[in-house]
Formats: structure tokens, C-alpha cells, sequence
């Protein structure tokens, strides 16, 4: 890792550069990977986990981060199509329990990088949770949307972090790239945007987490896809960046090294 850490600044050199790093960072998914898995067994487990992970968000959103969250009631139509749910990434563990407790009793899956497999404990359990790994091989691609097309049509919520790497507490929306919102232009349904925000607390150091839910954003119909990603891009971006102005503190203050933001 590039960066150095002075205090409560971090320095980096470009929006690439890794804060949080698992112990399988450059981890690939084997040829034989599989993305659906329609074994009975292994369902009845991933069910059985899933409501495991719904209790540990309660508790780890609710108790530990205490997590406000605004207009969640957005994502009630949803229900009946399945979406898309698009955020920034600033908390390690919590981006992972965070939308299994914003979209109950919608079931949530995410796409991720394999990375995310060297997470302590709960890496492995990621696919039986809804892991969707994104593919290094071409060869793989058509199973790995083939696996968003399944997890659509069961009208899940597609959680995406489209800036990629976590940078802890960061308060500001880092440029993410269009290629992003194909699926819901490619799958006819809704995306939404979900905000993470820290705002002061009247006690104690660490900001006060407040989450705003947002949408839904549908692709302008009569436009060629391509157009259609880049608009969906824009419109959520731009809510995104406008929630992100509600921040009122900056509990880790991120710099570029030649020391502009």
C-alpha cells in the first residue's frame, strides 16, 4: 500500500489506492467457479445463514454502529421487481450488514470483488450469503451474468459499491464509472442510491452514521443503452455527491499527495 497515514489524514495518489486490505487480495476465482448453486442442501443452508446475517446487522448496525437510516421506505415497491442499490464505500463491515438491515425482507446479494473471499470468518460464507464475484476470464462472464439475471428474476436487491475500494469514513463521493448501471438498464428495473454520511455527535469522538436512501432511478426509454448507462450514472451520482453535503464532520480527512483534494 502507496499511502501514508499521518494522523487522522490519509494521503493517496489516485482513487485506486487500497485503505483496507484482506488477506486475499489478489485472489482469482478458480475456472470451476460456480455463481448458482440449485443443490437443496446448500440452499437450506444459505437460508439458514441469511437469517443469521439479518440478526448480526440488527445488532452490529443498530448496537455497535448505530446507523440512521433515512427514507428507507423507497425500496418498499421494489419488492415486486427486484433493483438495484448503488452506494459508497466507507465502512468495511458495515457496507457488508448495512443493506441486509436496510432492505428487509428483501433478500440481498452483492456483487463484489473475490477479494472480499479473505475476509476473516465471514469470507468464505460470503457466496452461500449472496456473493456475487466478479470474474477475471471472459470465459467466466456469461455465468456471472447469467447469476445477476437469477438473482433479479427472485427479486432480490443487487447491492454494488461502484467506487470499489473502501476508504474508511471518507465523507465525499468518489468518481465511479458507468459500466456500473448496465444491469439495470440491461434487466429493466429500478435503481436506487444509498448514502453514507457522518454528522457530529453532541458526545463521544466518532461521527454519528446517517444512511439516505434514494430513488427509484429508471433508464430513459428510447435511448440506445449505452446513453441510458450514462444518464442512470449521472442522475445517481449527482443524488449521491447532493446527500454526501450533509456531512458535518470529518473524522478521517483524505488528501491527495501532492496535497489537493
Amino acid at each position: 500500500m502507496s499511502e501514508k497515514k499521518r494522523g487522522t489524514t490519509c494521503y493517496y495518489h489516485d482513487y485506486t489506492d487500497d485503505f483496507v486490505k484482506s488477506a486475499r487480495q489478489d485472489e482469482s476465482l478458480p475456472d470451476d467457479y460456480r455463481w448458482i448453486h440449485k443443490n437443496l442442501f446448500y440452499r437450506l443452508i444459505s437460508a439458514v445463514l441469511y437469517g443469521v446475517a439479518v440478526i448480526v446487522a440488527l445488532v452490529y448496525g443498530k448496537v455497535v454502529l448505530r446507523i440512521h437510516v433515512k427514507n428507507r421506505k423507497v425500496l418498499k415497491e421494489a419488492r415486486k421487481t427486484g433493483c438495484f442499490l448503488y452506494g459508497n464505500h466507507t465502512q468495511p463491515m458495515g457496507d457488508v450488514f448495512g443493506p441486509v438491515l436496510y432492505c428487509f425482507p428483501m433478500r440481498i446479494s452483492a456483487i463484489a470483488s473475490p477479494s472480499n473471499l479473505g475476509i476473516p470468518v465471514i469470507g468464505k460464507l460470503l457466496p452461500m450469503l449472496g456473493g456475487l464475484f466478479i470474474p477475471d476470464s471472459m470465459g467466466q462472464m456469461k455465468q456471472f451474468m447469467e447469476a445477476v439475471r437469477y438473482h433479479v428474476e427472485k427479486k432480490r436487491c443487487i447491492v454494488i459499491y461502484p467506487e470499489a475500494h473502501v476508504w474508511p469514513w471518507c465523507t465525499f463521493i468518489r468518481p465511479f464509472p458507468a459500466t456500473a448501471f448496465r444491469f439495470p438498464v440491461l434487466y429493466h428495473v429500478p435503481a436506487f442510491c444509498m448514502t453514507t454520511t457522518y454528522q457530529k455527535r453532541k458526545h463521544g469522538r466518532r461521527p454519528r452514521i446517517v444512511v439516505y436512501i434514494d430513488g427509484p432511478f429508471f433508464a430513459e426509454p428510447g435511448k440506445n443503452k449505452r446513453k441510458q448507462q450514462m444518464e442512470l450514472h449521472d442522475r445517481v451520482y449527482a443524488c449521491m455527491e447532493s446527500r454526501s453535503r450533509e456531512r458535518t464532520c470529518e473524522y478521517i480527512r483524505y488528501q491527495k499527495e501532492n496535497g489537493t483534494m
